[in-house]
Order: structure tokens, then sequence, then C-alpha cells
């Protein structure tokens, strides 16, 4: 399960990052980018000594930031169950050579020999 996928799953549900300074941000997840940079809504964060907090309207967290994500265990079911369907529906590669007849490199044809049409 591919981390990226799991966001993009989560998608409008809430969840809690911690960042690496300690403090907290519990929101909902509005997107995630492929840097795993975070736009969230309607978060309440609180500070790492757990002495403050804040509500905030909507916030941007940097992904390099992010020590850990909770996500709920109905969206890592889900994403679990939507690679289960892809790989269910994706077509064979074919064998050691990769996919039939991609007149790519590998086995079938001698060497100097072109493609006869």
């Amino acid at each position: 399960m591919l981390p990226l996928s799991l966001l993009s799953t989560a998608t409008g549900q809430a969840m809690l990052i911690e960042l690496k300074n300690g403090d907290t941000y519990n929101g909902k997840l509005v997107g995630a980018d492929t840097w795993m940079n975070v736009n969230l809504e309607d978060v309440i964060c609180t500070s790492r000594d757990g002495d403050r907090f804040w509500k905030l309207p909507q916030c941007y967290i940097r992904g390099n930031s992010i020590k850990y994500l909770r996500i709920p265990d109905e969206i890592i079911d889900m994403v679990a169950e939507e690679e289960e369907s892809r790989k269910k529906h994706q077509p064979g590669k074919g064998g050691r050579g990769g996919r039939v007849n991609a007149d790519g490199r590998g086995r079938g044809r001698a060497r100097g020999r072109g493609r006869v049409r």
C-alpha cells in the first residue's frame, strides 16, 4: 500500500497529523500532492506540550515536516480493497519477456533481423 494512494483515498476524511516539532493538527483532509504536502480544513492545532489550542479554518502542512499521520482504519481497508480489485482487473504481463508481441528487447528475433511486414 503506497502512502500517496492512502492519502488520495482519505480525501474528505478526518485525520490527525503530528509534526516533527511535536505540534498536532486535527482536521479534514482537503488534498495532498506527490511531496505529501497536505491541505486541511476545520483544523484544531495543539501545541507540543498540549497547553495551547488554536482553531483554524484551513492550513497547509509541508510534507517534510510530518512525523506521522493517523488515518481511520476504514480508509486503510478501502485502499486494500481498491488494490485487490485493480490487480484482478489488470491484464497479464506475459512471462519472462514482458508483454506478448511488444517488439522491444528480449527473445524472439535473431540479431540483425528487422521486422517482417
